[in-house]
Parts: C-alpha cells; sequence; structure tokens
C-alpha cells in the first residue's frame, strides 16, 4: 500500500473538531501513561475514545513482554474503576511479544481492533492511534493489514531528539525492529521525542497534593503512584512524558512541530537522515503549563460532578 505524499501531508495537518482515536499504552510501566489516560478520558469534547490497548514492556516491574502487558492491562482497569468508566468493549490485551529484528507481526486481539477500526475509517476521518509505549501492536497491524495507512495516522512517543546523540529511549530500544517498521511504512506520522522535547513536561510532589491528589478516588490514585515512584522528593521533579501525544491533539500549540523527511532508524539506535524519504511531523517543543493547567481543571471539575 502506497499513499501520496500530498495525502500524508494532508493526514498530518492539526486536526480539528472533534476525532476518533485508539490509545496504545504500557500503562503499568512507569506512572506517566496513567495521567495521559485520565486526561484523554476527561476531554470527551475532543476526543471519541474507542479503544485502549495494553501494549508489552519488560523491565525490573515485569518477568516478560507478555508479564508487561497484562500488568498494563490490569492498570487499565483500575484506572476506569476509579473513573467510573465500564472497561467492556474499550480495553484489549496486546501482543506478548516484540516485533522485533525478523519484523514478524503478533497476534493479539488489541491488533485485530485497530485493525478494524483503522479500516472503518477513511482519509478525510481518520483513526489516530496514540501509541505510548513500545510500538509492537502498531507495528504488527501496519504489517498485518498496510491498506490502513492511509486511514489512520500515528502520534507516537517515542526516541530522543534527532540531536541527541543516540536514541536509546525505553519505549524505542524494547522494539527496534517495530520502530523501524513504523518509520519505514510512510504511514502518516506525529513523531514526539523524550529527551531534548518532552523531557520539559515535569511536575513535583506538592505541585501533584495541591492539583491532583484532593479531586477524588482517581486523583488519590494517580498521586499514589507519582510519589511512590521515588522515595526521596527532596527538589525532585519527574516527568509526565505520556502526556505530550495526548496535549499535542488538544492543542496542537502546546507541542509546536515542523515536518521533516522520516529519520532512518540505524541497528544501532542512532538516528541517520535522508532527506529523500517521506514526510513525518515532528515536535520540537513541549509547553507543560497548558497541558497540565488542562489536566488539572479538567480533574478538578470531573471530581466535583460526582460529589455535587
Amino acid at each position: 500500500m502506497t499513499i501520496t505524499e500530498a495525502a500524508r501531508l494532508k493526514l498530518l495537518t492539526p486536526p480539528s473538531g472533534k476525532i476518533r482515536v485508539v490509545l496504545d499504552t504500557d500503562t503499568y510501566n512507569e506512572i506517566d501513561d496513567q495521567f495521559a489516560i485520565v486526561q484523554m478520558l476527561l476531554s470527551p469534547d475532543r476526543f471519541d475514545v474507542e479503544a485502549i490497548y495494553a501494549a508489552p514492556f519488560f523491565n525490573a516491574r515485569a518477568t516478560s513482554p507478555g508479564d508487561g502487558m497484562e500488568l498494563s492491562y490490569q492498570e487499565i482497569l483500575r484506572l476506569l474503576e476509579r473513573l467510573q468508566i465500564s472497561p467492556d468493549d474499550l480495553v484489549h490485551r496486546g501482543v506478548t511479544d516484540y516485533v522485533g529484528p525478523t519484523k514478524q507481526p503478533r497476534p493479539a486481539p488489541a491488533v485485530d481492533d485497530m485493525i478494524a477500526r483503522a479500516r472503518r475509517g477513511s482519509p478525510d476521518y481518520p483513526l489516530y492511534i496514540i501509541a505510548i509505549g513500545a510500538i509492537s501492536n502498531v507495528a504488527s497491524a501496519l504489517l498485518e493489514a498496510p491498506d490502513i495507512i492511509d486511514r489512520v495516522v500515528v502520534v507516537w512517543l517515542g526516541g530522543h531528539a534527532l540531536e541527541w546523540p543516540d536514541t536509546v529511549e525505553f519505549n524505542l530500544k524494547q522494539d527496534v525492529g517495530g520502530a523501524q517498521v513504523l518509520l519505514d511504512s510512510g504511514v502518516p506520522l506525529v513523531l514526539v521525542p523524550c529527551r531534548g522535547v518532552t523531557s520539559h513536561l515535569h511536575s513535583t510532589v506538592p505541585e501533584i497534593e495541591r492539583h491532583v491528589e484532593p479531586h477524588g478516588a482517581i486523583g488519590a490514585f494517580l498521586a499514589m503512584r507519582f510519589k511512590e515512584y521515588s522515595s526521596d522528593h527532596l527538589g525532585w521533579a519527574k516527568e509526565i512524558w505520556d502526556m505530550a501525544p495526548v496535549g499535542w491533539l488538544l492543542d496542537a500549540q502546546w507541542a509546536p512541530s515542523v515536518i521533516i523527511p522520516a529519520p532512518v532508524l540505524t541497528e544501532q539506535m542512532t538516528w541517520s537522515v535522508d532527506r529523500r524519504r517521506h514526510a513525518i511531523r515532528y515536535v520540537t517543543h513541549v509547553h507543560r503549563n497548558p497541558i497540565l493547567r488542562n489536566f488539572f481543571l479538567k480533574l478538578r471539575d470531573f471530581a466535583a460532578s460526582k460529589t455535587s
């Protein structure tokens, strides 16, 4: 499947109005996915949230990529319970292994659901895939169904800034093959880098205690996750990386971006340049203040609506 450059650039234009979205998330890996999920779900005027997919991860918090996916699935359920949202037909388990260097698609309910929803879209009303973990579910869908690339826009938090000396970032390094599939597929892509860009999006314990913790069961849960991430809070701030892709979709001015040729991802996890490649949108900066202000206000209003 191919897509013209004109069609790709049209899909890469920041959207207006209400949009269809799915979220692909390694929710239990850290504490930032939880904030992104809540902000997305508390923005019904902007997002028609069709599905949430559990993505694999493997680090000290999981025994395998599949275990990381299942832990993430259960964490999503915990969030939805506190938001009083049913998970039925909304949450789907993802792949249990990475696409890897052989670039083999992996089966999962999330992959099948993503493909089906993408095929119900069109170039004029695409499905926005917000990806904030290893890209394995998305890459599997692109490999299984390359016909969807003109009906979706992928907004992925992955890699570091292009000027960074390497791109050994957690989401990317877990599945380099999957990331190469994404970058080489020609799918309309909004790339949101971590170090050098999203690293500006952070908060502190006093801020979370004042603007998050008092606001209902979900606020208390998010504050607990934030504070338990470190045992030493003196002079400590924590990046909330995964809010950035949601922030870009809420208001593209909160995360300024440019159109560039898709970078080449090497096997050594560095960026290389080939200016003949297809276009992507690349986020160059993240304004933390409006993203967090938007989140705090929505959380406050949600909690108030449950007590009134």
